[in-house]
C-alpha cells in the first residue's frame, strides 16, 4: 500500500477521534447549561449500576456493557426528575456495535401501575396479522398510531382516556412505559436540549391528566 495512502488514512482517523471528543465535550457543556437553568444538578461520570434502578424499564436492559451519563438529576415540578444519555453494546469482538440515546425518568406522586406506549411500527402490523395484538381502543385513529400494552387491561382504559388520547396524538413522538413508581421517556437517539424539555412535559402533562378517580384508587 502507498506510504501516502497510509499517512492520508492516519490522518482521519485521528481527526475523526478530536472530533468525537470535541463533539462529546461540546455536548457536556449544552446539557449541564440546560440542567443548570432548570434548577438541576449535572454529571458527567458513567453509572454502571444505573439500569438496576431500573430494572422495569425495557429500553434500559437491552444488550450489555450498558451505563447512564450526562446525569441531570433534580425537580420537574413537584417531581423528582432524571434525565440521562444511556449506552449499552450488542454483539461483541468485531462484531461489536455501540448504541446511544437518551430519556428522562420523573417519579410519580402515586404508586403506578406497567403501562407501556409508543407510536405503531411496521413490525407491530405484521405481528398483529399473526395474532399478537396490543390494547385496542374506542378510538380507531388512536389504534391505529399507538402500540399499548399493560398486564392490565383496566388501568390501560383507565389511564387513556378521550382527553388523554388527544394529549398523546397531539405530543411529540416518544416511548414512555410506566413502572411502578416512575414513568420513562425515551427515543432510540441521543436528545438535544429541547428534547428533554420536551419529554419531561410530556410526561409532566400525562401524570396532570390522570383522573381523580384513578388518583384516589392508587393512593387509598
Amino acid at each position: 500500500m502507498d506510504s501516502g495512502f497510509i499517512v492520508i488514512i492516519v490522518i482521519v482517523v485521528i481527526a475523526g477521534i478530536a472530533y468525537a471528543f470535541y463533539a462529546a465535550a461540546q455536548r457536556r457543556k449544552e446539557l449541564a447549561a440546560w440542567a443548570h437553568a432548570n434548577g438541576m444538578s449535572f454529571s458527567p461520570a458513567k453509572d454502571h449500576g444505573f439500569d438496576d434502578c431500573h430494572s422495569n424499564f425495557k429500553c434500559l436492559r437491552r444488550g450489555h456493557s450498558r451505563y447512564a451519563y450526562n446525569i441531570m438529576t433534580g425537580q420537574w415540578g413537584e417531581s423528582p426528575i432524571t434525565a440521562f444519555d444511556y449506552h449499552y453494546a450488542t454483539g461483541s469482538g468485531k462484531n461489536r456495535s455501540d448504541h446511544y440515546f437518551s430519556a428522562v425518568i420523573i417519579t410519580s406522586g402515586i404508586p403506578l401501575k406497567p403501562l407501556y406506549i409508543r407510536r405503531e411500527g411496521f413490525f407491530d402490523k405484521l405481528t398483529e396479522f399473526f395474532g399478537f395484538d396490543d390494547i385496542d381502543f374506542e378510538s380507531a385513529e388512536f389504534s391505529r398510531k399507538f402500540f399499548v400494552k399493560s398486564p392490565n387491561k383496566r388501568w390501560a382504559y383507565d389511564v387513556i382516556h378521550q382527553r388523554m388520547m388527544e394529549y398523546l396524538m397531539n405530543g411529540p413522538d416518544f416511548g414512555i412505559q410506566f413502572d411502578l413508581m416512575h414513568i420513562i421517556a425515551w427515543r432510540s437517539r441521543k436528545f438535544k436540549p429541547a428534547d428533554f424539555q420536551a419529554a419531561a412535559e410530556l410526561i409532566r402533562g400525562i401524570l396532570d391528566r390522570l383522573p381523580e378517580y384513578v388518583v384516589r384508587q392508587q393512593t387509598r
